[in-house]
C-alpha cells in the first residue's frame, strides 16, 4: 500500500483517535533564524522532519525538540511552546533548551562521534568519550522530564526518534509504565561484532528494550538487533513473534520503510513556482544547451559525495566528448562542522572540485 496524507489520516482516525501522541526528536520541524534583521520560520534541512511533519498535522499532538535556530528563544518570548506550522497551526512544538556544552556532548560528540559512525560502518572510526556518554544520559533524563509534564492522561503514545535518545525508552517506562512508547532508529543497526565494541552497549540495549515497539528501516537491521542483544542482555528473543522479553516485557521489533510525502513534492515540483526557478537559474548560471546532472545531500561522509566526483573524472576521461555540453552541480548543506571528520570531508570536497575544473575546464 502506497501510504498518502488522506490514508495516513483515515488510520489516526480510526486507532489513535482517544489517544495523546507526543513525537520526540532532536531536530525541530521549525526553526526560527534571522534573515534582514526579522525573524523568519524554516524547515530545517531534515528528511525526517519533512516525512513527519505531514504525521503530526495529520494527528495533531505535541513534538518535542532542542532548541536549535538562531532566533528559537526570541521567537519563544519566554515560553516554552508554540503552534505551528505557523501559516497553519495544528500541533504544539515544545522545545527543549540544551546548554553549549550539553549540545556539544551529547549531539556533536556521543551521538555523532560514536554512533553514527559505529552503525554505518563508514569506515570512520568512532570516538567513545566517558564524559560525553555522561552527558548522553543527562540530556536524555532531560527530555524525559518535559515529556512527563506534556502527558495529560493514562492514554499516551510517546514516539521517540533516531539514535540521540537510545536511554529514553527505559527511563519513561520506569517513571509512567502505562506510556505506550515506540521508537523508530533511523540509521542502520549494524551486526554485533562492530557493535560490540562500544563499551556502553548493554546501557544501549536495555535502554531500548524500554519500548513497546522498536522500529528500523529493514528486516535485515532488525536481524541484527536481535543478534546484538541475543549475544549481550540476559533476554528471551522470540523470532517467530519478532519480539524480545527482557524483566518480563515484551518489545516488538519490526521494519517500517519511511519516506517523505511524495504527491506533496510532486506537486511542488511540478508548480508554475519551480518552473519559473528552473528557468531562472539555467539563465543566471549560463545551463542553457547543456546537459545538466545535480547532487542534492547534506555533507556527510556516508552520502558519497567524494566518491561521486571522482566518477565525474572517469566520466570525463571515458566520454571526453560530453566535455563543454555537461556540467555537475552539487547541492547541499553543511552540518556537523565541529567534528573534524566532517571539516575533512569539506576539504576533500573542495579539492576535488578545483581539481576537476581544472583540468577538464568544467
Amino acid at each position: 500500500m502506497i501510504w498518502n496524507q488522506d490514508a495516513l489520516k483515515s488510520l489516526v482516525e480510526e486507532k489513535l483517535n482517544h489517544y495523546q501522541l507526543i513525537l520526540v526528536s532532536n531536530r525541530e520541524p521549525y526553526m526560527h533564524i534571522y534573515r534582514g534583521g526579522e525573524v523568519e520560520v524554516i524547515m530545517p534541512a531534515s528528511g525526517m522532519a519533512i516525512a513527519l511533519d505531514s504525521l503530526m498535522q495529520t494527528c495533531g499532538g505535541t513534538w518535542i525538540a532542542a532548541g536549535s535556530g538562531e532566533a528559537d528563544q526570541e521567537a519563544f518570548a519566554g515560553r516554552d511552546a508554540v503552534m505551528v506550522p505557523p501559516h497553519n497551526p495544528r500541533y504544539k512544538l515544545r522545545r527543549v533548551w540544551l546548554t553549549r556544552e550539553e549540545e556539544r556532548d551529547y549531539y556533536y560528540g556521543f551521538s555523532n562521534e560514536a554512533l553514527w559512525p559505529l552503525c554505518h560502518i563508514a569506515y570512520t572510526r568512532p570516538s567513545f568519550d566517558t564524559g560525553q556518554w555522561e552527558t548522553y544520559q543527562q540530556v536524555n533524563r532531560k527530555f524525559a522530564e518535559a515529556i512527563l509534564s506534556e502527558v495529560n492522561g493514562p492514554r499516551t503514545i510517546v514516539f521517540i526518534q533516531d539514535y540521540h535518545f537510545a536511554l529514553l525508552p527505559r527511563m519513561l517506562k520506569e517513571a509512567d509504565p502505562n506510556l505506550v512508547v515506540c521508537q523508530f532508529w533511523h540509521i542502520p543497526w549494524p551486526n554485533f561484532e562492530v557493535f560490540r565494541i562500544c563499551p556502553w552497549v548493554g546501557e544501549i540495549l536495555d535502554g531500548l528494550l524500554g519500548n513497546d515497539l522498536l522500529g528500523f528501516h529493514l528486516q535485515y537491521h532488525c536481524n541484527n538487533f536481535f543478534d546484538t542483544v541475543d549475544r549481550t542482555l540476559e533476554s528471551r528473543v522470540d523470532l517467530e513473534k519478532f519480539a524480545i522479553v527482557r524483566h518480563g516485557r515484551e518489545t516488538l521489533v519490526r521494519p517500517f520503510p519511511i519516506s517523505i510525502d511524495f504527491e506533496r513534492f510532486v506537486s511542488l515540483a511540478n508548480s508554475s513556482a519551480t518552473l519559473e526557478e528552473m528557468n531562472n537559474l539555467r539563465y543566471r548560471h549560463n545551463l542553457r544547451g547543456l546537459k545538466v546532472g545535480l547532487g542534492l545531500d547534506r555533507f556527510d561522509y556516508t552520502k558519497g559525495i567524494p566518491e561521486r566526483l571522482e566518477a565525474l573524472k572517469i566520466f570525463f576521461r571515458k566520454y571526453p566528448e560530453y566535455l563543454g555540453k555537461f556540467t555537475f552541480i552539487q547541492l547541499g548543506p553543511l552540518s556537523r562542522q565541529h567534528i573534524r571528520s566532517y571539516k575533512n570531508l569539506i576539504a576533500q570536497v573542495d579539492s576535488l572540485e578545483e581539481e576537476i575544473n581544472s583540468e577538464y575546464r568544467v
